[in-house]
């Protein structure tokens, strides 16, 4: 297979046409990273100033491509606002594109709710769970608790959204 391309690249009109295939891939890489990097959803995060795990779990939405603007008031006041039972409660809660994400969710929970886009409050990893997102340093030794993901229905009701 490699010498079949090989020989029909051979010829200037295969070299030119190979050519301006991988300047349209090229092109079209960059055109998408360009949309990704002007289109990052805004993620608004209330937390505790001084949590390390909520530090933790932002930088990872960070890294992942979310704006983030953190909030360092405290979270409980805001879940109450937005209608997130306290059972359901953890150490920050964020909201992103109309949704209320709380806790140590993983950026695969909240990438899959961005895309499918359930009609619900939202999701939530309630507690802090050791071996969640944020909850994961070297400080607990490799240590993962299961835990799960739940979607939030605007009822209040929950039901499993994604395993841990």
């Amino acid at each position: 297979m490699t010498r079949f391309l090989c020989d029909n690249a051979a010829s200037p009109t295969r070299r030119l046409a190979l050519k301006g295939m991988v300047s349209l891939v090229g092109l079209t890489t960059l055109g998408a990273s360009a949309a990704f990097a002007q289109t990052r959803p805004l993620m608004e995060v209330w937390k505790d100033p001084n949590c390390g795990c909520c530090k933790d779990w932002v930088k990872l939405m960070s890294d992942a491509g979310f704006t983030i603007k953190t909030y360092d008031t405290g979270n409980r006041a805001k879940r109450k606002q937005l209608g997130l039972p306290e059972k359901l409660g953890s150490c920050h809660t964020a909201l992103v594109n109309g949704y209320v994400v709380e806790g140590h969710v993983p950026v695969s929970a909240i990438q899959r709710l961005l895309k499918e886009k359930p009609t619900a409050l939202g999701i939530t990893v309630p507690g802090m769970p050791i071996g969640s997102p944020g909850m994961d340093g070297p400080e607990y030794g490799g240590r993962k608790d299961p835990f799960n993901v739940m979607l939030v229905q605007t009822d209040g009701s929950t039901r499993v959204w994604q395993v841990g």
